[in-house]
């Protein structure tokens, strides 16, 4: 069975975007960061997004841009087996993709089911939240970025219940990010 893990990076105060759905300012990099980023994109395994995250990615990975400034996360970003979750995106243009329309817990338990390396859910706080309620995360990883936006989006505001998690470790940067790795509690 394969491991489906949540990345989402926040502010210090919560919020995975700015009121205006930035996410500019968690991309905070220095040689220690774009190393740890790099080892994460290399490990391969299947990539999921929502529409908006999707949307995000499409226009940065794939470009020649993207190539120059990270080839290694780009290089895994766009060969790495994707799916998208939507309702209303026609289609899925980017190479290695599969677009849902429907059934997000069902398709997820069927992809678990499948042999692979694993699955990562980038950002997509709609998605994680669902999945969590579900119980089907199997670790969640919060990069805190230190800025406080004030006001924005957060990751589990649409979250109907409380979900206890354990933390299992964390790790501290020299830009000032810091990752929590949680489980779900027994």
């Amino acid at each position: 069975m394969q491991n489906l893990i949540a990345f989402i990076t926040t502010s210090l105060d919560g919020y995975f975007a700015d009121t205006k759905g930035d996410m500019s300012w968690g991309h905070k990099s220095d040689p220690e960061w774009a190393e740890f980023v790099s080892g994460n994109a290399s490990q391969g395994g299947m990539l999921l997004f929502g529409r908006v995250t999707y949307d995000l990615m499409i226009k940065y990975w794939p470009t020649p841009m993207a190539k120059q400034q990270n080839s290694t996360v780009a290089d895994g970003m766009n060969s790495a087996q994707k799916v998208v979750f939507s309702r209303t995106l026609k289609e899925a243009t980017w190479q290695n993709t599969k677009l849902i329309k429907s059934d997000l817990p069902g398709e997820i338990r069927k992809l678990k089911q499948q042999p692979g390396k694993g699955m990562c859910i980038l950002g997509s706080g709609t998605i994680v939240t669902q999945l969590a309620e579900e119980r089907l995360i199997d670790e969640l990883q919060i990069v805190v970025s230190p800025i406080l936006l004030g006001k924005g989006k957060t990751p589990f505001e649409t979250l109907k219940q409380r979900l206890p998690l354990k933390l299992l470790k964390s790790r501290s940067f020299t830009n000032g990010n810091v990752i929590h790795y949680y489980g779900p509690s027994a």
